[in-house]
């Protein structure tokens, strides 16, 4: 009966939620684990309560699980809960009034420009290289999401409007700026499939299949270890260096939070921190007042 209670959820957050495959199976991975925690403490979903939910909570610290693990935990318990109420199998959320530890909030790693302006330093001579400096371009020039940028068909662009249209989170679409180099890499990139048509994706891998997450993230890796050295760069943090760039030249956070596709403003502050770090070491180096003179130590 567990079983069901879960395939019907997770059935649900992928047919009407449009939730991707990687997200339903981590829903599922934590919801089973949920589900053996109550099994071995003889408890049934229906008579599951609060204080059953906080047991859990502190089952997963015992086993080492940090704040965040946790809460996405708990997140997907709650939501389960909810789903369960609302098809009318039970009266109350019990993990409502279950709050997860609290966790540092982490500040989104960017690269600074110069770093961003070295990783396009290199001449594109192959196709595969041409669909690379066309990928890394998308991502720091557009903010694309990885699911975002892999899902993209030809069709979504206008190259001439210098626009493109994304599918985001939710089956939400919106459209993104394209700059002058994003255009011009694409170009390019399309010049080695003069055959493509709208339909065709617009990143493919071998035998012109749809380019998967995984091969993007390794040519990003692979970018980033010829042109800097490191192979710690991944698609997120382009997405990140995009939008810290953006709000530091232009301090509009509403604007940003469109060109990212956030839902909520609250998602985009997290950038603010790294505009007020950015304007703090402009004061300190600029501001007659920032000065500390040696009068003024004791």
């Amino acid at each position: 009966m567990t079983e069901a209670r879960i395939d019907r959820f997770i059935d649900h957050l992928a047919i009407e939620r449009a939730y991707s495959t990687h997200t339903t199976a981590a829903y599922r991975r934590d919801l089973e684990r949920f589900a053996r925690y109550l099994t071995k403490q003889d408890i049934d979903w229906p008579a599951c309560r609060h204080q059953h939910v906080w047991g859990y909570i502190g089952a997963l610290r015992a086993q080492g699980l940090g704040a965040r693990s946790i809460q996405r935990h708990l997140s997907a318990v709650r939501r389960f809960f909810e789903y369960l109420r609302r098809c009318g199998e039970i009266d109350v959320n019990p993990a409502t009034a279950v709050s997860g530890p609290k966790q540092e909030r982490r500040l989104p790693k960017a690269l600074d420009a110069d770093l961003s302006s070295r990783l396009f330093d290199s001449a594109a001579e192959t196709p595969k290289d041409k669909r690379d400096a066309a990928i890394l371009e998308l991502f720091y020039g557009s903010g694309l999401r990885l699911a975002e940028l892999a899902a993209l068909n030809v069709g979504d662009l206008d190259l001439d409007d210098a626009m493109v249209t994304v599918l985001g989170k939710g089956n939400k679409q919106r459209r993104v700026p394209l700059g002058s180099h994003s255009i011009r890499a694409i170009r390019t990139w399309l010049a080695t499939r003069p055959h493509a048509d709208n339909d065709a994706p617009l990143f493919t891998g071998r035998g012109e299949t749809r380019i998967s997450h995984r091969t993007v993230q390794n040519r990003v890796k692979a970018a980033a270890t010829k042109s800097l050295g490191s192979d710690a760069l991944h698609p997120h943090m382009l997405r990140h260096s995009f939008a810290s760039h953006l709000l530091e030249s232009s301090g509009d956070l509403r604007a940003v939070q469109e060109l990212l596709g956030h839902a909520n403003l609250t998602t985009t502050q997290i950038y603010t921190h790294l505009d007020f770090q950015h304007l703090a070491q402009v004061y300190d180096q600029a501001h007659p007042r920032a000065q500390t003179k040696e009068g003024d130590r004791e």
